[in-house]
């Protein structure tokens, strides 16, 4: 049977990649760099979508993690954040935006969950521009 790579272990290539002793490609992108690719990786997913080809979805989305790992990876050597830091982000954006599954908001379809989320998030976008009226 084919090895499957774990998770951590595709944390570890992608930190390897970017080592004194990895790619010298990798090592030389930086946030600004990678932009192009990212457009592309993420056009590539909406073309597999659109062709329901699952192969090559997964491919690309494969793709599109490596973007987000490097992006990442990249800000934790320059002390900035983490992957771990992205995900915990998402996590609380997810279980903050969604009180009708994780609080005791109820939504029965899927546009009321929608408008649940977009309620959450426009509260969140006033309590940011506040933030910054205060702290100029």
């Amino acid at each position: 049977m084919e090895k499957r790579y774990t998770y951590q272990e595709l944390l570890e290539i992608v930190a390897e990649l970017r080592s004194d002793h990895g790619c010298p490609w990798d090592r030389k992108q930086t946030h600004e760099s990678m932009i192009k690719c990212l457009r592309e990786e993420s056009e590539e997913v909406i073309e597999a979508i659109e062709k329901r080809d699952d192969e090559n979805l997964c491919e690309e989305l494969g793709d599109v993690m490596l973007q987000v790992l490097m992006h990442s990876q990249i800000a934790a050597e320059e002390n900035r954040f983490t992957i771990e830091d992205v995900v915990d982000m998402l996590a609380k954006k997810l279980v903050r935006r969604h009180p009708h599954v994780f609080g005791d908001q109820k939504a029965l379809t899927a546009e009321e969950g929608l408008a649940s989320w977009n309620a959450v998030k426009a509260r969140e976008k006033a309590l940011r521009q506040e933030k910054i009226r205060e702290n100029p």
